[in-house]
């Protein structure tokens, strides 16, 4: 189904712990997609948790990555970002994308840059402006509410209504050539939901899974990954949020029944669910 597609990550390496790369990695390959990469950086860890952490950043490499993959002809019928570690990383970025993405290609970028009402350390409004502009490069945008207001210069608060949550769908659509899939409605008790807003019908879908009580690092990740693997197999961007949905919610259910496991979900366990999940939806 998915022998000649080809997809490209761009986001960083930590060498421990569960989330971007070495999430994105496995699990679009499990959709039988070939996955390329393209670090930003390099982390001796993630940096939920851990203290005195290193990280390498590759910026300066990527120019020269790209001009390599022009003369060899490398193209790519996806590219999926995730993490990006500075602004002067954004436009070598969006040069990638202009150069390196096959005629009718798709983008995907998760604006992975805060949470819980707040900038992930060393991310501030100058660089979500800046995020702004990768996501109007984007066929599908994923952002969480917290990276939602900062796009939009909005307040944020712990719980928004069903309405807001689709008002802002909807203004972030200006920010996407054509989806918005919004994280992190909880106006329903118990559930965890999204909307999904595909701007060439102005409306959307809300998806919902069982809320866990339960925050890691990399859950992001996961969701996302799992969202291009469904959506590059033929998937509606409403089925690929509920598979992606579901996956995640199953992962952490993996999760938290060892207390020790605190850096990650352990989404490998999952893997073998996949294939259900895809005839489901």
């Amino acid at each position: 189904m998915n022998e000649n597609i080809k997809i490209l990550t761009i986001q960083d390496i930590s060498c421990y712990g569960q989330c971007s790369i070495t999430v994105a990695l496995p699990l679009i390959s499990a959709f039988g997609i070939e996955t390329a990469v393209l670090p930003s950086a390099v982390l001796s860890t993630h940096t939920s948790g851990f203290s005195e952490y290193t990280v390498r950043d590759l910026t300066d490499d990527l120019p020269d990555i790209r001009k390599h993959w022009e003369k060899e002809g490398i193209f790519f019928d996806a590219i999926y970002t995730g993490f990006i570690g500075s602004i002067k990383q954004l436009d070598y970025i969006k040069d990638i994308i202009d150069s390196r993405l096959k005629p009718g290609g798709l983008v995907f970028v998760d604006p992975a840059m805060a949470d819980l009402g707040e900038f992930y350390n060393g991310f501030d409004q100058e660089f979500a402006d800046k995020m702004g502009e990768l996501c109007k490069l984007g066929d599908y945008i994923l952002p969480n509410t917290t990276e939602a207001c900062y796009l939009l210069h909005k307040p944020w608060k712990r719980e928004f209504t069903k309405d807001e949550i689709l008002e802002m769908a909807n203004e972030l659509s200006e920010f996407t050539k054509r989806h918005v899939v919004l994280k992190g409605d909880t106006h329903k008790d118990n559930q965890l939901g999204m909307v999904v807003l595909d701007k060439k019908e102005s409306s959307g879908e809300f998806v919902y899974n069982k809320k866990i009580d339960y925050v890691s690092h990399g859950t992001g990740d996961v969701f996302s990954s799992i969202f291009v693997g469904s959506i590059m197999s033929g998937k509606s961007a409403a089925a690929a949020a509920k598979i992606a949905g579901e996956f995640t919610k199953k992962a952490i259910e993996k999760t938290i029944v060892d207390p020790e496991h605190t850096y990650g979900v352990k989404f490998e366990q999952v893997i073998p669910e996949l294939y259900d999940l895809l005839n489901k939806f």
